[in-house]
């Protein structure tokens, strides 16, 4: 191994724990948290119909394994996703499994925009290194109306394997985006980034996946390879759900991941620092991960 590929596969510690995160704006301001509460963990769930191999028994000292210790520990739901990058080999594990996309669903949005205009390459920059929210709105514009965009962004969906998730053509809340809250799997998220860099015409988005902000580079973010975005929200109650997709490395080629916590604070940095552990623990298990690449 070149020490090239070396560097590219070592994990830095996020440095974020405990930190005040500055939120870009529709990421919501942070709500009082309330009494947390125990939850118990769920067993691995293996997507019906897929070869998970050794990842389908909780052997101890196994990626499953070890997740199942770590949820144990957890304060609220979390869930993760795993996939080669150009595979058809899945594994999920957790007690969560869907919700709302938040700003991940940048990631083919901006897709579908660029197709159709590269002109809007200042918009779909900032929407996904800063996820501006004002900068999403433009590319959805440019979309055409309600109907129009949310098909297009579909289409994107569709070309990535994801045949279920559906986007809103109009707003279901006022306080939020149309498209941030399409329902989108975790299951359906990591099969959309397992193809995601062998799209047509995708390669400036995924490029972009790797010029996060700072501010934003936790989770994934401390994977020095890593091409990922980030997506978070408060429900009705003013509790925050914490998301991200992307890509690593493993030694066997690219990764997608896709995780999301849910913490029983409703604190957006509480959930910030379940995604931390969980990446922490995916770099102790890198030569367990299948990789793949584009065909």
């Amino acid at each position: 191994m070149t020490n090239n590929r070396r560097r590219r596969l070592r994990v830095a510690l996020s440095t974020v724990l405990g930190t005040v995160v500055v939120l870009t704006a529709g990421c919501g301001t942070e709500p009082a948290p309330p009494a947390p509460e125990v939850t118990t963990t769920a067993a691995p769930v293996v997507d019906p119909g897929t070869d998970v191999g050794s990842f389908s028994v909780a052997l101890p000292g196994s990626l499953a394994g070890d997740f199942s210790e770590l949820q144990r520990n957890f304060r609220g739901r979390a869930g993760l996703a795993i996939m080669p990058v150009g595979g058809d080999k899945m594994v999920t594990l957790g007690n969560w499994t869907t919700g709302p996309a938040w700003s991940t669903i940048k990631i083919p949005l901006a897709i579908a925009a660029l197709r159709a205009d590269a002109a809007y390459s200042t918009s779909a920059a900032a929407a996904i290194t800063a996820s501006d929210n004002s900068a999403a709105d433009t590319l959805w514009g440019s979309l055409g109306r309600g109907a129009e965009a949310a098909a297009a962004v579909e289409s994107v969906l569709r070309e990535g394997g994801d045949t279920n998730t559906t986007v809103p053509a109009v707003r279901t809340r006022s306080d939020a985006s149309v498209f941030g809250q399409a329902q989108w799997a975790l299951a359906d998220q990591v099969r959309f980034a397992s193809q995601l860099p062998c799209l047509p015409r995708s390669e400036r988005v995924v490029g972009l996946m790797q010029q996060i902000v700072v501010s934003h580079r936790w989770g994934l973010g401390a994977f020095t390879s890593a091409e990922f975005k980030g997506g978070w929200g408060p429900d009705t109650s003013g509790n925050y759900l914490v998301r991200q997709f992307g890509l690593i490395d493993s030694p066997s080629g690219r990764v997608a991941v896709a995780f999301a916590a849910q913490p029983d604070s409703g604190a957006f940095a509480d959930g910030m620092t379940m995604l931390d552990k969980m990446s922490t623990l995916l770099s102790g298990h890198l030569s367990e991960l299948a990789g793949g690449h584009c065909p």
